[in-house]
């Protein structure tokens, strides 16, 4: 049976104001921009992005102050098959994502312009698991992200019997569900960091019964997708190196090293 076309909303904008340290150290205005082996960011991402089948487009969240120099990129895609649209980005991440999706039935595919380790395999993975459910969420687990790099991830969630690092990849199979998934951001990510968003979020109740061991991951997603009205699922990837993005100096390092190790294989 023949997939459904997906949309991909791109995130590629960044906070108002601030200048990020990796876009000053390379003289050009958004991280996406930011070249690692020989190119931007973002155009790591879209060449996975435009190698899937069964896309219907491609929207990319962004200032229009950078749309020239991201346009420029694009316009190299322009016989692959795949409409890619540049959106005006919204100060607020979550407005952002709505911009992009516009009218857009779904499903969709979410990711950012500084995931520059995505393969295609894991695309086609998230979009498998999303025959089922309202949204899939990929993890990686610590021991296969350390095995990639010890270096790669920092920060993971700990549940019954293993902990996970986030990859960066959301699928919705509806815009119903990702107006739901997307609200959950509305104050802000960085839960492990921030106790009252989390229990904002996840509910206090549940937060408690983590931590003392009583989810593991299936059942974690679950209940915070049933807090959302949705039908969770987590997708494990089995490359660690997927749950590493270009966030900082230490990461674009690793990120570097991998995509040279990727390129002699």
């Amino acid at each position: 049976m023949p997939e459904t076309p997906v949309t991909v909303i791109l995130l590629a904008g960044q906070r108002a104001g601030v200048v990020n340290p990796l876009a000053a150290r390379a003289g050009v205005s958004h991280k996406c921009l930011v070249p690692i082996r020989g190119k931007p960011l973002i155009a790591h991402v879209l060449a996975t992005l435009t190698a899937l089948p069964a896309t219907r487009a491609i929207r990319i969240s962004l200032e229009p102050e950078a749309h020239g120099e991201v346009g420029k990129l694009i316009a190299a895609y322009a016989n692959c098959g795949v409409p890619i649209e540049l959106v005006v980005s919204s100060p607020h991440i979550v407005d952002s994502v709505f911009d992009a999706v516009g009218e857009d039935p779904g499903p969709f595919i979410v990711t950012t312009a500084d995931n520059v380790l995505l393969t295609p395999e894991a695309v086609a993975q998230v979009r498998r698991e999303m025959s089922e459910v309202d949204g899939v969420l990929a993890v990686a687990t610590r021991a296969s992200v350390l095995a990639a790099h010890p270096d790669g991830q920092r920060g993971f969630y700990r549940v019954r019997g293993e902990a996970y690092a986030n990859c960066n990849i959301y699928g919705l199979a509806s815009r119903e569900a990702l107006i739901s998934g997307a609200e959950m951001f509305r104050g802000g990510g960085q839960f492990m960091r921030h106790a009252a968003r989390a229990i904002e979020v996840f509910g206090l109740h549940n937060i408690v019964l983590l931590r003392l061991g009583w989810f593991d991951l299936d059942g974690a997603v679950r209940k915070l997708a049933q807090r959302l009205g949705l039908r969770g699922r987590a997708t494990v990837f089995a490359d660690g190196a997927l749950a590493i993005d270009v966030d900082n100096e230490r990461t674009y390092r690793v990120c570097e090293e991998i995509l040279a190790r990727r390129e002699t294989v």
